[in-house]
């Protein structure tokens, strides 16, 4: 056989070979490839928890003490996904912590992250206006109310607040929260799964969030 007929028909195959990948799913890889210039990376590794600072100090309810904060985590934005950071919050002094405590950490995602954060890939995507109340009547105890409807917010956005909501031991640990708005709607229970952190655009999916009642 001819060396130009063997390569014409290597060719083929290789093309043969592609159409059946292509066929059969095969998704092209999404993580940098070492191809030409360096490719941007980040750590995703959540340094050392800072001092609280001074606005977080002036970010906490008046029944918070605004001495040698504790220890709390939040979730933040890295990649696309959800990553945990510890950051240092005050503690509550109020008989009831849960408000207290679910307004801190809400002010915790919202504030920017620390240059060390921000150098490991980590971001935040709640809005600034967002705001938390305790329950209604008719809620159940453990729901909160925002000052927007929850499905409106960005999926990332939902998806930090559920999962540091349902990491916090004053909101019972539930890896879930019970969220409404600011109108009559039935409130929601948001689980915060291994799929919600891999993927926080399940936000947008419909059905994420199962009705809450008195009774539930």
């Amino acid at each position: 056989m001819r060396p130009g007929r063997r390569t014409g028909r290597r060719t083929a195959a290789v093309a043969v070979l592609a159409l059946a990948a292509a066929g059969c799913g095969i998704r092209g890889t999404s993580v940098p490839v070492d191809a030409g210039g360096a490719p941007s990376r980040v750590s995703c590794k959540a340094p050392a928890s800072p001092a609280p600072s001074a606005s977080a100090s002036s970010g906490a309810d008046a029944g918070t003490d605004t001495g040698p904060g504790s220890q709390a985590i939040v979730y933040l934005v890295c990649g696309s996904a959800l990553a945990q950071v510890e950051r240092a919050v005050p503690p509550s002094k109020a008989d009831d912590p849960r408000l207290p405590t679910a307004r801190a950490l809400l002010h915790e995602l919202q504030r920017d992250p620390s240059a060390d954060e921000e150098k490991a890939g980590f971001s935040s995507a709640l809005p600034r206006d967002v705001k938390v109340t305790g329950p209604r009547d008719g809620d159940p105890a453990d729901a909160l109310r925002l000052s927007i409807r929850p499905d409106d917010l960005p999926s990332f956005a939902l998806a930090q607040l559920v999962c540091t909501y349902g990491a916090s031991p004053a909101l019972g640990r539930t890896h879930a929260a019970v969220l409404g708005g600011p109108g009559d709607d039935t409130a929601h229970r948001y689980d915060c799964s291994a799929d919600v952190l891999a993927n926080p655009d399940i936000a947008e999916n419909a059905g994420w969030g199962d009705p809450m009642s008195e009774e539930g």
